[in-house]
């Protein structure tokens, strides 16, 4: 860490271009593999598409788009940490770029294990799910929820 200034650690994406929502923009950047950023934003633009119809409008499209993802983002997380030999699990509570970050990790990989026949379909046929709090990111959250519960009785050792 330097001394003197403070180090920016979050770059700027921008915006994308549709929507103009910085959180549609990170998700193309994260879809997108090898570069193909145009095949990426098809794939999101196809699932929002698809969340727009189910809404009716666009501004609620975005809206139904924000509350799945509000719906995915977990609130606590387990840490290993090695006390006196042994590595326990402690229940830690997650700050918001990890949560959101997990939160799209987890939405992807439930996305591509889906069966359908596009990935744009899998993805808003997963947002949809997780709008009704149901689906395969929505169970990776409650699966962490659930350990870092079991785990509560280490939650002293979190110094």
């Amino acid at each position: 860490m330097p001394r003197r200034r403070s180090v920016n650690l979050q770059r700027n994406i921008g915006v994308d271009p549709k929507y103009g929502s910085s959180l549609i923009q990170k998700l193309i950047n994260i879809v997108m593999e090898r570069g193909k950023k145009s095949t990426a934003r098809a794939i999101v633009y196809d699932a929002m598409d698809v969340l727009v119809k189910k809404a009716g409008d666009q501004g609620k499209g975005l809206a139904l788009f924000h509350k799945a993802f509000d719906n995915i983002i977990p609130a606590i997380e387990v840490r290993p940490r090695r006390v006196g030999g042994s590595v326990y699990q402690i229940p830690r509570p997650v700050e918001g770029n990890r949560g959101r970050a997990l939160a799209m990790r987890w939405l992807i990989n439930a996305s591509s294990a889906r069966s359908g026949k596009t990935m744009g379909e899998r993805l808003a046929h997963e947002l949809m799910d997780a709008v009704q709090d149901r689906g395969g990111a929505i169970k990776k959250k409650v699966d962490m929820h659930r350990m870092a519960e079991s785990n509560r009785a280490f939650s002293h050792f979190s110094w």
